[in-house]
């Protein structure tokens, strides 16, 4: 594939011009049926705006994990069978690699969503991932996801091995880089309830619902006929948090879950998402705002929102709500009572620069040189500088 077809190479100005656009402007067009359109058909098209107004997250405590989503998720229930009419049903939960159940979902709290969808849903539900590494059906097996289809009518798809639609993030030098994202992020027709844990993480401070979604869209794709792997999701690091909070940013605009459900029975601080320690928290939220019950997240772990930069960008955008009066907690329990401070990645320090000015060159303005102000004579090139000494061979 040519440079030019990877790659939508903007001058550094105009790029940084982007970074100020609306959402809309930045990502135009319209998303077709993916089983009705190729790849070439395939525009992005965002998702519409979750709240302009208020937003509700129903939030809970204990340890039986049934008796806890069936809690956060009943105040819901109109409006998810509302949303599931005429779709399929994707749960997407966490898993980032697929031998540390510490990093991902509980079996648990996916069979206790399962068992709360018999009665709403009864078509077959897929249960779809996209580790960081290649293979994420050893995931399933692993975490012992494979022994709910023995209860319950799901499939099971690794979603690095479905096809790709094009996508567009900043990469390091602030270009566009074109990835290749999965096509059932993209599809109309699928409507996906997220659930996962409460994690800090070692790049964006904290991981809830929407990294959730948008860092398993991003295909991981393994070495075929020689050529090397490709893994989109690292493009989305580009050059460090500052980028992976923008990018996810942009993912989100498209990419996010229609229902999101955090299972806090036990949750992990330190160096997450995949290295940290379990901590008892005994909680769990749902809602259909994500930016809202991500909010809440980070509160419930005593971080600050404003260290937060995706879900700043993503409440400023409109994408959902972070301002703590607009959120109606649904529930008998108040969350700022069960506040824990977790602990922290060890690089916490390096995760924040994105708050940080990015340091370019100052920009200059005025008039171009006069004829008397521009040099008269081409400057001298150098003297090339004398080869070094090479001892002759022994």
């Amino acid at each position: 594939m040519k440079s030019t077809e990877n790659h939508l190479v903007m001058g550094r100005r105009n790029a940084l011009k982007m970074l100020g656009l609306s959402s809309a402007a930045m990502l135009t067009g319209g998303f077709g049926s993916i089983a009705a359109a190729g790849v070439a058909d395939i525009k992005p098209k965002p998702k519409s705006l979750v709240s302009t107004g208020r937003s509700t997250v129903a939030f809970t405590t204990g340890t039986d994990r049934r008796e806890m989503i069936f809690e956060v998720m009943k105040p819901f229930e109109k409006q998810i069978r509302t949303g599931l009419k005429g779709k399929q049903l994707i749960i997407k939960p966490n898993m980032v690699v697929t031998n540390v159940a510490l990093c991902a979902t509980h079996v648990e709290a996916l069979r206790s969503l399962l068992e709360y969808l018999k009665p709403i849903y009864h078509k077959q539900i897929i249960i779809a991932e996209s580790s960081s590494q290649v293979n994420s059906a050893d995931g399933f097996k692993n975490y012992r996801y494979l022994d709910l289809a023995k209860e319950y009518d799901i499939k099971f798809i690794d979603l690095n091995t479905s096809n790709g639609s094009p996508y567009y993030i900043l990469d390091r030098n602030l270009h566009l880089d074109k990835i290749q994202i999965s096509d059932v992020f993209v599809n109309p027709d699928n409507y996906f309830i997220s659930i996962s844990r409460l994690k800090t993480h070692n790049t964006v401070v904290m991981t809830g619902g929407i990294k959730n979604m948008v860092m398993a869209a991003p295909l991981n794709l393994p070495a075929v006929n020689g050529n090397r792997p490709l893994n989109y999701k690292r493009n989305m690091h580009s050059g460090g948090p500052r980028w992976l909070h923008f990018n996810m940013y942009l993912m989100a605009q498209s990419v996010r879950p229609d229902f999101t459900i955090i299972d806090g029975v036990e949750g992990m601080e330190g160096n997450g998402p995949i290295g940290g320690t379990p901590v008892d928290h005994r909680i769990a939220l749902a809602g259909e705002d994500v930016v809202a019950v991500d909010s809440m997240c980070a509160r419930l772990m005593g971080i600050p929102l404003e260290n937060v930069g995706y879900l700043n960008y993503c409440a400023a955008a409109g994408l959902g709500n972070i301002d703590r009066e607009k959120i109606d907690i649904i529930g008998g329990k108040d969350p700022d009572q069960h506040v824990i401070n977790y602990k922290l990645s060890s690089n916490s320090a390096y995760q924040l620069e994105w708050k940080e000015p990015l340091n370019l060159p100052a920009p200059t303005f005025g008039p171009a040189p006069t004829p008397a102000q521009a040099p008269t004579q081409a400057p001298q090139a150098p003297a090339p500088a004398a080869a070094p000494s090479v001892p002759a061979p022994k």
